[in-house]
């Protein structure tokens, strides 16, 4: 648990001294992080033993360990702390930040990258696409979506011990397809290392990190965190249209046996939607 989930949780069971120490602390975490023992003491109106008496309930060795823990707390993010209302955004706010990050990223990945990507998968026996998390779990199964509809032989996996698994039994053959938003992911990265042993060409659509350089093909993107925290990372968008290129790109490459293959999925879900001619494909 982490020490500000640690310290408000332990409020109720805290001497009085300790409570308003704690109290002064969760108020400005910045200073407490920072400030020395004797002015802390000084500004939150306790004495230096109450402090000590604080570090130990919260389980820390001493004042040194809890002052580093609280320090790391800011890392993570100061707007994270801030307890202050925040307005929530209007609909056209949410829409010009997926506009602006998308225009970031436009030109961002070359002619010459997508063509080496289309090339590999192309030639593969089979692709499998890594990605774990709450974003490129979903990426990784759109694209499995996206290419078994192109008489692509693809897999979907998110799951860190099925990656491993499936990377233990590539070949010079195959392709490893790695999404990452934020371009550092471990269990990502463990697969891949695991995949490039055995001679598989691995791409990757992710940000420059740790997981990039594993790439024989790296398809570049460009995230960003917006300041406010309520709205889910519009670098998804960033990730899908990154996808979507490469798609278009094989469907056109492969379009003699894309073609069939889509008429007939279109075919068969009009059937049984029986709407307009022009209902997304494969809603």
């Amino acid at each position: 648990m982490d020490i500000v989930t640690r310290m408000q949780h332990s409020l109720p069971v805290l001497s009085q001294a300790e409570q308003k120490i704690a109290r002064f602390i969760l108020n400005d975490i910045a200073y407490a992080a920072q400030a020395p023992i004797h002015e802390l003491a000084e500004k939150s109106g306790v004495s230096h033993a109450s402090i000590t008496r604080l570090s130990r309930a919260l389980k820390c060795k001493n004042v040194r360990e809890m002052k580093m823990l609280l320090a790391q707390s800011l890392a993570v993010g100061q707007r994270f702390l801030n307890e202050q209302p925040v307005e929530k955004k209007a609909s056209p706010a949410v829409y010009q930040a997926i506009h602006e990050l998308l225009e970031i990223n436009a030109g961002l990945i070359s002619d010459k990258n997508i063509d080496d990507a289309c090339n590999a998968i192309l030639a593969a026996k089979q692709t499998l696409v890594f990605g774990v998390g709450g974003g490129s779990t979903i990426m990784a199964q759109e694209c499995h979506h996206r290419m078994f509809r192109l008489s692509i032989n693809t897999h979907a996996y998110s799951d860190p011990l099925l990656m491993r698994m499936t990377a233990a039994t590539v070949d010079e053959q195959d392709v490893v397809l790695c999404l990452s938003l934020s371009g550092y992911s471990p269990d990502v990265e463990a697969a891949v290392e695991i995949a490039k042993e055995y001679g598989a060409t691995v791409i990757g659509i992710c940000p420059v990190g740790t997981l990039a350089n594993l790439c024989d093909i790296y398809l570049p993107i460009e995230g960003r965190e917006d300041e406010y925290i309520f709205m889910p990372s519009v670098s998804r968008y960033v990730m899908l249209a990154a996808i979507d290129i490469l798609v278009s790109e094989l469907a056109v490459r492969n379009q003699d046996n894309s073609r069939e293959k889509l008429r007939r999925i279109k075919h068969h879900l009009d059937q049984h939607r029986k709407g307009p001619d022009r209902l997304p494909l494969g809603d």
